[in-house]
């Protein structure tokens, strides 16, 4: 042949650019065949992480329900023991037996206290307060004489006379009361016509000018 001898394929230039072609294809090859594996890979590395997760939510959902409901329980429990306070009837006629395990003084408004009984007060009730006396919680020495109380029982021998002493440990208590005073006051019922209907009665007497009415409980001050 003619000119410059023959190079072959392997000196041609579209052997060079055929060589760019077919490593871009075998770089391209290898990518697509490593690419899936890695991403199975990381999902299945990503899954297990959220397994942990998951098992450890559900573990510390658990570990807190089980933490409520033994709170609950213990509250429960906590609740059932302590007793609850009782409102206790108030004895407020003289004339018929009181049915009650407590002692009470003469002068007290007696009520029905049960056996075992720890806490407790009385039902509210009315009470007519007829006099006052004392300017402290100091002057215990200062109260209604019992004679002057036993004198006011006979004008009302159906309703109870009761005098307030000094607040001291085994000594009655009443609320709605101040502390500063003791007095001496007259069971008038659970009701407010009732209460109407004695505060008519005493004041119909004309001894006791400055009555009024007053809605309270008693109980025994604490030991």
């Amino acid at each position: 042949m003619n000119g410059e001898p023959f190079r072959g394929f392997e000196s041609h230039p579209l052997r060079h650019l055929w060589n760019l072609e077919s490593g871009i294809s075998n770089w391209k090859s290898v990518v697509c065949r490593k690419t899936p594996k890695a991403l199975q890979t990381n999902m299945i590395s990503s899954t297990r992480k959220k397994t942990v997760r998951l098992k450890s939510t559900r573990a510390l959902s658990v570990a807190l329900i089980t933490t409520a409901a033994t709170g609950c329980f213990g509250l429960r429990t906590f609740a059932q023991k302590r007793r609850p306070v009782q409102h206790l009837p108030v004895c407020g006629n003289p004339n018929l037996p009181c049915q009650t395990s407590a002692t009470f003084e003469p002068h007290d408004l007696p009520f029905r206290v049960p056996k075992n009984t720890i806490i407790y007060d009385t039902e509210l009730f009315y009470a007519i307060v007829l006099k006052t006396v004392g300017t402290s919680d100091q002057d215990c020495d200062v109260f209604v004489p019992e004679r002057e109380r036993t004198e006011t029982q006979r004008l009302f021998p159906d309703h109870k006379v009761f005098t307030s002493r000094c607040p001291e440990p085994g000594n009655l208590s009443y609320s709605n009361t101040s502390s500063q005073h003791r007095f001496m006051a007259m069971y008038a019922g659970t009701t407010v016509a009732e209460a109407n209907r004695m505060l008519a009665a005493v004041k119909a007497t004309g001894k006791f000018p400055g009555a009024n009415i007053r809605r309270m409980r008693t109980s025994f001050n604490g030991t």
